[in-house]
């Protein structure tokens, strides 16, 4: 199909109350919506990397300004029959895995919605329904903590993430661990740790976690390897995977039990899918991540995760969670007890309320 024009819109989503993590505290989400077109038909993706380069090394205002000035033009007038064909003519860019996956996703949808399937279909899952966990971010108090777990319990989530980040580690972990000793948890560092924290590391050991994700720098992987040597709790890899080759490399050195794929993190669903296979080839079990985004991003990861070697439960969130109302439509809704669905229309089946777009948008650009 041949791309004749991409809308792109920086908007700031605020969110119901902070989120706090290892990064620091946010509360608004910045994202960038891609709208792909070819001829009548288009498609809609995501981008979130935040507000600033914290995560990695892209923010949202400079994913903006790369795909309006270099990437979309990249993309304008060509034939892109495949997601390999996109990956192909951006290949010549480097890195800046967010501002190519957030194309990489439009087309995905534009692509499905030709084909006249759900995306999850098309990407191959084995079903529309997908199981999500729970996550917390760094509260006032772990009394409090203790009362939004019980709740996600009573509601039926099977598995708890807890941000995880100095003040609020070990201590943290061993008051939930007494509450619940049976509930699956895991912890989320986000690279706020080093190798000479290993000794820390060891102490969680004793409560059973299913894994440790990220803990050291966001673009390491042998010291991970170090690490995983000594604890006997599983490592994660989230940021440090980027693509295919870091993911062969992490999996060859030792690095890590599970990963953690993001589609945008890693330039898009095309390569995801490719980590994916290279991950279940290898016997490596790895699960779908989020970055809070709106119901676009949220719908392409949900596609994502009905995929066979996804077997932790996704970081796919109920829209009301983070935000009232949503940027897209329909919201995000659990469809059973810790369990989402994807809609059974073609593509993603979700945009952007155009109204709330407009509203939140801090930048917008057409290039065609």
């Amino acid at each position: 199909m041949k791309i004749d024009r991409i809308d792109l819109f920086h908007v700031a989503m605020p969110l119901v109350y902070p989120f706090r993590t290892a990064y620091g505290d946010e509360y608004t989400i910045e994202s960038v919506l891609v709208r792909m077109w070819s001829g009548g038909a288009y498609g809609w993706g995501e981008a979130t990397p935040g507000r600033l380069p914290i995560y990695c090394n892209e923010w949202a205002a400079g994913v903006f300004a790369l795909q309006r000035d270099h990437l979309a033009p990249a993309l304008l007038g060509r034939d892109i029959e495949s997601g390999q064909d996109l990956q192909q003519a951006l290949s010549s860019f480097k890195d800046n895995y967010f501002a190519k996956g957030g194309l990489d996703l439009a087309w995905w949808d534009l692509h499905a919605r030709g084909e006249g399937k759900p995306l999850w279909e098309v990407l191959g899952g084995s079903g529309p329904t997908v199981a999500v966990g729970a996550d917390f971010g760094v509260m006032e108090s772990v009394d409090g903590l203790l009362a939004e777990i019980d709740k996600a319990v009573a509601a039926g989530f099977r598995r708890v993430k807890l941000k995880f980040r100095p003040g609020w580690d070990v201590d943290m972990v061993a008051q939930v661990r007494e509450a619940h000793p049976d509930l699956p948890i895991h912890v989320d560092c986000n690279s706020a740790y080093r190798l000479d924290d290993a000794a820390m590391f060891k102490r969680l050991d004793p409560y059973g976690l299913a894994m440790l994700e990220q803990p050291l720098a966001h673009n390491d992987l042998v010291d991970h390897a170090t690490l995983q040597g000594e604890i006997d709790t599983p490592i994660c890899l989230d940021e440090s995977i980027v693509s295919v080759d870091r993911a062969r490399k992490a999996i060859e050195i030792g690095a890590c039990g599970w990963i953690n794929i993001k589609p945008c993190r890693v330039g898009g669903l095309t390569v995801a899918v490719a980590i994916h296979d290279l991950c279940q080839e290898a016997s490596v079990p790895c699960w779908v991540g989020g970055m809070l985004e709106s119901a676009v991003g949220q719908s392409h990861n949900m596609a994502l995760a009905t995929l066979p070697n996804f077997s932790y439960p996704a970081d796919v969130f109920p829209s009301d969670r983070f935000y009232a109302p949503d940027l897209a439509q329909p919201e995000v809704t659990l469809s059973g007890p810790s369990e989402m669905t994807c809609l059974d229309t073609p593509g993603i089946g979700r945009e952007p309320d155009l109204d709330r777009l407009e509203a939140q948008a801090v930048a917008r650009a057409t290039v065609s």
